[in-house]
């Protein structure tokens, strides 16, 4: 029993240390904004280019996101739909699950709502921290996933990035920010961007509706509001003889 008691209470302390460690690193906030149609064009773009080949967005369609985001039939068959000649076939990808275990160790997570299960600070944050780490099997480690299987497919456009290091009081080394070493295709500001557009689409794609349904909220709040106001005259018409 009290084996048990143990193996229970170090897995909980176990769990607590890596939360701990999770939430010392510092998020960025993100830039979003669903009414930027620009960006989420873009993010879109990014997305189709660097993420379809291994990740799938199985909850969202072609059409849909054309629809949504002002993109025609013609340039989503021209741009974006490198895997189906159907418009209204959802976002997956082709590569079977077994060939990802062997590549990655495991099948890489569809994407449909990430952002709504990780948080969009988390994953603009997530895709700017890459760092040169020669002991991982990807050559890449990340600030806001460490030991993170995946590699960093938009290194092309941000450049290799190396870890500066100082010593704390208690005599550890910890990351102190991020140093570009080998630049890439965008200057650092241009891959804020591309991150920022790329996330902003992620969270669209996590709850196309989200606009629509704040601006019904909106209304639903003015509706309830005038309705008491309704209510609460007639209560006082109907009762002001009983008291």
């Amino acid at each position: 029993m009290k084996n048990w008691m143990i193996t229970i209470a170090m897995a909980a302390l176990s769990v607590f240390a890596v939360g701990a460690h999770a939430s010392d690193v510092q998020l960025d906030k993100a830039p979003i904004d669903l009414r930027d149609q620009a960006s989420l064009q873009r993010g879109a773009q990014t997305f189709v280019n660097y993420c379809l080949s291994c990740h799938s967005a199985q909850f969202m369609r072609f059409n849909r996101m054309g629809e949504d985001l002002g993109i025609s039939e013609e340039e989503l068959r021209a741009n974006m739909m490198f895997g189906t000649d159907k418009v209204g076939d959802t976002m997956t990808v082709a590569m079977p699950d077994k060939d990802s275990v062997v590549w990655f160790g495991s099948p890489p997570p569809d994407l449909s709502v990430i952002a709504r299960a990780r948080g969009a600070d988390w994953l603009y944050t997530y895709m700017r921290t890459f760092y040169i780490d020669e002991k991982k099997p990807m050559g890449v480690n990340n600030l806001a996933f460490p030991d993170v299987g995946m590699p960093h497919v938009l290194w092309e456009l941000q450049g290799l990035q190396k870890p500066v290091y100082r010593t704390t009081d208690d005599g550890y080394e910890v990351i102190e920010s991020l140093e570009l070493v080998k630049p890439g295709t965008m200057t650092p500001a241009e891959y804020d961007q591309a991150s920022a557009d790329l996330v902003n689409f992620l969270v669209y794609m996590g709850e196309p509706v989200q606009l629509k349904r704040q601006a019904l909220g909106i209304k639903v709040l003015i509706f309830l509001a005038i309705f008491f106001v309704i209510a609460y005259l007639l209560k006082k018409e109907y009762w002001k003889d009983v008291h």
